[in-house]
């Protein structure tokens, strides 16, 4: 098995419709633009998240009533376990983005385990896409909470001599990208981290029958055991890792709201 081969889509995100017209960059010379996987796997997503909100709100089946069943009590349990102890009487402004990038983690986590689909979330592009926003939203909600000038202000502790503030202001700022960077790795590595396992398992097959055939046939059962279980663990991950994507941005973004 090629692990090179199998696991390259997680760090490049290839072409696969296209290109449909070429941007000749000043420093990266010629770079072809079309529709990659993961744009396409994203687009999936938005469709059936669509579908399924769609559904839960205006069906009249059984299966209507259960699909909005659920979708309320996990609406209530971010709004009320996450965004509002955060963010108190500003709950409402900032709940649709965090509802948002809840079900984009988790929709996209349960996709990805579909064979033959791909992870966005275990592409460190998307990931990294995802703390971008996040650090924009912490932009934003500091200047629109404090206003400008108080933001900036609050950035830094009160009270130190200005050579002190020359060299927080840099550390504070950067610590802020650090926090973004992490979130990118964290989500990241999880997400990749059980494909690798699952696939480490399946290669123990190949590896004993390189030695000896038969031997292939007898570790396969286990392997194939291993590689389902760390598969079913998956869905748990895949739950997990969104909510602790959700709950960091909560917490960074109220970070800026309330400096004290």
């Amino acid at each position: 098995m090629n692990f090179e081969h199998i696991l390259e889509h997680h760090l490049v995100d290839k072409i696969i419709l296209g290109p449909f017209f070429v941007f000749h960059g000043m420093w990266y010379g010629e770079d072809p633009i079309g529709l990659t996987r993961n744009m396409i796997m994203m687009t999936i997503v938005a469709a059936v998240l669509t579908a399924i909100m769609i559904y839960a709100a205006h069906g009249k089946s059984r299966a209507a009533l259960m699909l909005r069943t659920g979708l309320e009590a996990v609406i209530i349990y971010i709004r009320d376990v996450i965004v509002h102890p955060i963010f108190h009487e500003h709950t409402d402004h900032y709940l649709p983005y965090f509802l948002t990038l809840f079900m984009f983690i988790f929709v996209s986590n349960l996709l990805g385990l579909v064979p033959f689909s791909t992870t966005v979330t275990g592409n460190i592009a998307v990931t990294g896409a995802l703390a971008i926003c996040t650090f924009g939203l912490i932009q934003f909600a500091g200047v629109r909470e404090q206003g400008l000038f108080s933001y900036v202000k609050h950035l830094a502790p009160s009270g130190m001599p200005g050579w002190v503030l020359v060299i927080m202001y840099p550390i504070e700022i950067l610590g802020m990208g650090v926090k973004c960077v992490a979130l990118t790795i964290r989500l990241f590595a999880n997400m990749i981290a059980g494909h690798i396992v699952s696939l480490a398992f399946l290669s123990l097959i190949f590896i004993f029958a390189e030695m000896v055939k038969w031997l292939g046939l007898v570790v396969s059962p286990a392997a194939v055991g291993l590689a389902l279980f760390v598969y079913l663990l998956d869905v748990l991950v895949s739950v997990l890792q969104a909510y602790i994507f959700t709950m960091l941005t909560a917490l960074f973004v109220g970070a800026a709201v309330h400096p004290h």
